[in-house]
């Protein structure tokens, strides 16, 4: 029996692409932008540290929790290993949830994060629940009281990490500890502190939880702080004798786990299925790094490409945007591979785009269509709307141009792409690109993830799995 859909009124519009498009300046600007921004914020970095050195200034990190984020739970737990190998000061600052412009599926997002959480918490040696509830809405009200109370005492990091380690595990009685040793808030003085957060946060130009801010740039809970601390050995705030000889080489605390999926090869019991779109700048920096690992162990992958979230009725506004071009800028960094000189594909192009889609699927080319469209689109800054542009992608992508020509501009690609988006919804609980979806063997639970900072999961998971068949079968 089919169940109700109780999605919100954005996603119930997400299979309907809409028309946005940008006028072809518009995207000369943006790619213009793209390239001169960052080297503009290096400078500016690198003018303020020389500033605060002069100043003989702190390290000040501002940290925006979220009581009931599981995010901001597994970062607050990691501020205290950081403040033992890092000469650094924390401010603390209380957020609600995000608006739905920026988190169009919150429900989707605050389950899938608590999943989220217990799967890498591990990898990161910290801890957090398996299967957590959501937690109560009163129960997130007394800690922000709580902590309301303690926004600027020393105090703070150790009862925000037991309050939310009491709210997660549904311990009541330990919570009702706390309330009893710790002054509470009024609800009025709650309501002024999550106020004062959101402000500031809104005047930085973000809107998440779990959010660290250092000098200038955002920091999304543990998933970034390799970069953070980076920053900071860089700086010269580091505690401890890295045993490095040069700053870039000292190992972060949080170093993301590496991409390795072993080397067992796959005999038929896996298999991994692709979300991807064709205007995601995350998407590009991991999609070809996904397909190695898989065909590295004979592991079939099944593309499913989703249209863009922006072109099925979900807003996308401008500090997200920013953000997220800047994030994966840095992201790429880390993986080592190109991004940047971006001419978006918003709207026709990626409409020409996945027209071709079925043409060069069924020419057993799928996964290398999407390839060249990524890497034209986010690092050769084609405009791959043109025709001279969507013929450089076929091509390079080894097919035809003659007989490409002949589905270019066709719509019989929509149902395929609206039934991928389906799936990524009701099946694996997902809604953005790059999804994940690894299976198998039998008796193992589907591993569902979304990101390009998850690869390092699936190929964790591939490992564990592979090697657990290994043992079987000897």
């Amino acid at each position: 029996m089919s169940q109700p859909d109780t999605r919100s009124e954005n996603s119930a519009q997400a299979g309907l692409a809409s028309r946005q498009d940008a006028p072809e300046i518009a995207r000369r600007i943006q790619r213009r932008l793209t390239l001169v921004v960052p080297k503009i914020r290096a400078r500016i970095f690198s003018a303020r540290e020389t500033l605060r050195r002069l100043r003989g200034g702190r390290h000040v990190i501002d940290f925006f929790h979220q009581v009931d984020d599981a995010y901001s739970q597994l970062a607050i737990e990691a501020i205290r290993p950081l403040l033992d190998r890092y000469d650094v000061v924390f401010r603390f600052h209380l957020v609600s949830q995000t608006d739905r412009l920026n988190a169009p599926e919150p429900n989707m997002l605050a389950d899938y994060a608590r999943r989220d959480c217990a799967w890498v918490a591990p990898y990161y040696g910290l801890d957090f629940p398996k299967d957590a509830e959501p937690p109560g809405d009163d129960t997130v009200r007394k800690v922000q009281s709580l902590l309301t109370s303690l926004i600027d005492d020393p105090l703070f990091l150790t009862v925000a990490a037991a309050a939310g380690r009491a709210l997660w595990t549904a311990d009541d009685e330990g919570l009702a500890r706390l309330v009893e040793r710790v002054p509470s808030a009024s609800k009025s003085e709650v309501t002024a502190a999550l106020e004062s957060g959101n402000a500031l946060r809104k005047k930085r130009r973000h809107y998440s939880g779990a959010m660290f801010w250092y000098a200038g740039e955002w920091y999304w809970g543990v998933d970034r702080l390799h970069h953070l601390e980076r920053r900071l050995i860089e700086y010269g705030a580091s505690r401890i004798d890295h045993g490095a000889s040069q700053p870039s080489e000292a190992p972060p605390r949080f170093a993301r786990p590496p991409i390795d999926a072993g080397t067992i090869r796959d005999s038929g019991r896996l298999s991994l299925q692709i979300f991807p779109s064709l205007r995601s700048p995350y998407t590009s920096i991991i999609f070809d790094r996904s397909l190695e690992m898989a065909a590295a162990l004979d592991i079939p992958v099944s593309v499913r490409p989703v249209m863009p979230m922006v072109m099925r009725g979900v807003p996308a506004p401008v500090a997200k945007g920013l953000y997220i071009v800047l994030d994966t800028l840095r992201e790429a960094q880390h993986l080592g591979v190109p991004f940047g000189d971006m001419y978006d594909p918003v709207g026709r192009p990626v409409e020409r785009g996945f027209s071709l889609w079925p043409f060069a699927r069924d020419h057993g080319r799928g996964a290398e269509f999407i390839s060249s469209f990524l890497r034209a689109a986010f690092t050769e800054g084609r405009e791959t709307g043109s025709d001279e542009g969507i013929r450089h992608v076929v091509e390079e992508a080894g097919l035809d141009w003659t007989d490409a020509q002949k589905s270019l501009d066709t719509q019989h690609w929509r149902p395929e792409l609206e039934a991928n988006r389906q799936d990524m919804y009701d099946e694996l609980g997902l809604w953005g690109v790059p999804s994940y979806r690894l299976q198998g063997p039998e008796g193992e639970p589907d591993l569902c993830v979304w990101g390009q900072d998850r690869l390092w999961l699936i190929a964790a998971e591939i490992k564990r799995r592979l090697t657990l068949i290994q043992s079987t079968e000897a």
